[in-house]
């Protein structure tokens, strides 16, 4: 059985995949942005291996984050499944940041240089992010007119293109990124026409399997099914330079071993 930490387990396809991984007997860590929160986790917190508590808005709270969970141990993976959709301004996070640019991207990138390396990361993805632009010039938002779905979408293709470069830097770490599709959560939508079990049953499959089909790395999937992402994403150059601009946005380089 594996150990597994999942961001934003409260509702939505967070919560159904620690149901499910819960159910197949895997020791589960979840996560809450707050206490008050956490409360939406009673149904499932008896038999969670632990359960952490912080705003992945902010910096020092993500960091946290990443305490906690070393603090529990090491991790065979780790579902970056936590994320917020149309915000209807930048916002400003406590470290000055356009909250979906923090939430989606940043703090997904800090939990990994913090969190102690597992053998499988996972990254929720989009199929909105063949929309965002190569904007790494004004990743903040801080020139441009503020567009809600403009900046969901580039922080999706940031967060595919993230996973990318980590299956391409770490070649012992298998690193996928998943689009769920359309589903029915609080984000998506009652309306939402995908189907919900498949979205996060493709986030606790590539977790756990031990199918030679989901032990392989960089790969862009949607139910259960390798994609083609957008052009930037297996684009090496586009990889390194993301990856560049989150270290200087953050102060934290991820592949500090290759200079």
């Amino acid at each position: 059985m594996s150990r597994i930490f999942i961001t934003g387990s409260t509702d939505g396809l967070g919560l159904a995949a620690a149901r499910t991984l819960l159910k197949e007997g895997h020791d589960v860590v979840v996560h809450a942005r707050s206490r008050e929160r956490a409360a939406a986790l009673a149904e499932i917190s008896p038999t969670a291996l632990g359960i952490v508590i912080g705003d992945l808005a902010s910096t020092t709270e993500t960091r946290s984050i990443a305490e906690q969970v070393n603090a529990i141990g090491r991790m065979d993976a780790v579902i970056h499944n936590a994320g917020i959709y149309l915000e209807r301004s930048r916002g400003e996070t406590p470290d000055g940041h356009a909250k979906t640019l923090a939430v989606n991207v940043l703090a997904p990138y800090l939990l990994t240089a913090w969190i102690t390396r597992p053998d499988r990361l996972v990254y929720l993805g989009s199929g909105m992010h063949r929309s965002g632009n190569n904007a790494l010039d004004d990743i903040d938002w801080k020139k441009r007119p503020w567009n809600a779905s403009q900046a969901y979408s580039e922080s999706k293709l940031y967060i595919a293109t993230l996973a990318a470069a980590i299956a391409r830097h770490w070649p012992d770490v298998f690193s996928n990124a998943v689009d769920p599709g359309w589903v029915p959560t609080k984000m998506g939508g009652g309306g939402a026409p995908d189907d919900l079990e498949m979205g996060h049953l493709t986030q606790t499959w590539l977790a756990t399997s031990d199918a030679e089909a989901a032990k392989v790395s960089g790969g862009y999937w949607y139910h259960r099914q390798r994609r083609e992402a957008a052009a930037e994403v297996a684009d090496a150059g586009f990889q390194d330079a993301l990856v560049a601009k989150l270290a200087e946005v953050t102060g934290v380089r991820l592949f500090a071993e290759r200079g």
